[in-house]
């Protein structure tokens, strides 16, 4: 079933990675707005789920953010992670910086212990002032399945130009600000391979990591129902030995199936 959530704020939710997390939303509550259309993704394919409302406005998501934790505040329920995802790519918001400013004195306000993420698939970060609001989050979770343009192309299928090798770079600046999460995944779209669980993936991208040198790497699978229907989860197997190559770089790994 495709997810679609509200905006701006929603949960909280369990995550696998993060534990109790309270979403934050910068997308539309009706659609999806990505600057990737992820043939994997649960929010469907973009052309199928093309917004007509608007991005929530820079106030309405501080409002909207502080009225959650007065109320978790009152409910004794404590966020572990104040989590910015949603229907797409939290950075196109144009206030995306100024917004986790807002968002950082929230959380010093009522939940001090909480830390604050963004899932993002890093095509923004060559712009300095996502940079650099990415800089001042606790978990900036930088997406990178592979190194392979063909695979981004084909998988990823970025909108617009996208050179895997400039993302790189400008990985390697956050250094170990940042988190790299990557999908594992099995299975075939359009009848081409969709497996990147193999040497001639994994290689490549275990050099790049340990030239990123990042504070952890996620790796998962598929957990949800996605758009293409002949994708496969990786096997608890195939991630644990991908993890334990990572841990063997000295880099923390942490795995989900």
């Amino acid at each position: 079933m495709t997810v679609i959530y509200p905006s701006p704020i929603f949960g909280p939710v369990h995550s696998r990675r993060l534990g109790v997390s309270l979403g934050i939303n910068l997308l539309p509550a009706d659609g999806k707005c990505c600057s990737f259309d992820c043939i994997y993704c649960e929010c469907g394919f973009n052309h199928d789920f093309v917004p007509k409302q608007k991005m929530p406005t820079q106030e309405e998501v501080s409002t909207a953010l502080e009225a959650q934790l007065v109320k978790m505040q009152k409910e004794g329920i404590a966020p572990n992670v104040l989590t910015f995802a949603g229907n797409g790519e939290p950075t196109l918001h144009p206030h995306f910086a100024a917004i986790i400013d807002d968002t950082i004195a929230l959380r010093n306000k009522y939940f001090p212990k909480a830390k604050v993420s963004v899932l993002t698939n890093a095509t923004q970060i060559v712009k300095q002032p996502v940079f650099d609001a990415l800089c001042k989050v606790d978990n900036n979770i930088c997406k990178l399945d592979t190194i392979s343009a063909d695979y981004i192309q084909r998988i990823d299928r970025p909108n617009g130009c996208y050179n895997v090798e400039k993302i790189i770079e400008q990985l390697k600046k956050f250094g170990n600000r940042c988190i790299i999460q990557t999908m594992f995944m099995k299975g075939e779209y359009n009848g081409i391979s969709a497996d990147n669980t193999g040497d001639s993936f994994v290689q490549p991208w275990l050099q790049t990591v340990a030239e990123i040198q990042p504070r952890e790497v996620m790796i998962y699978t598929i957990d949800r129902e996605t758009p293409a229907h002949q994708l496969q989860k990786a096997t608890p197997a195939e991630l644990n030995a991908i993890g334990t190559q990572v841990e063997q770089l000295g880099i923390h790994c942490s795995v989900a199936y």
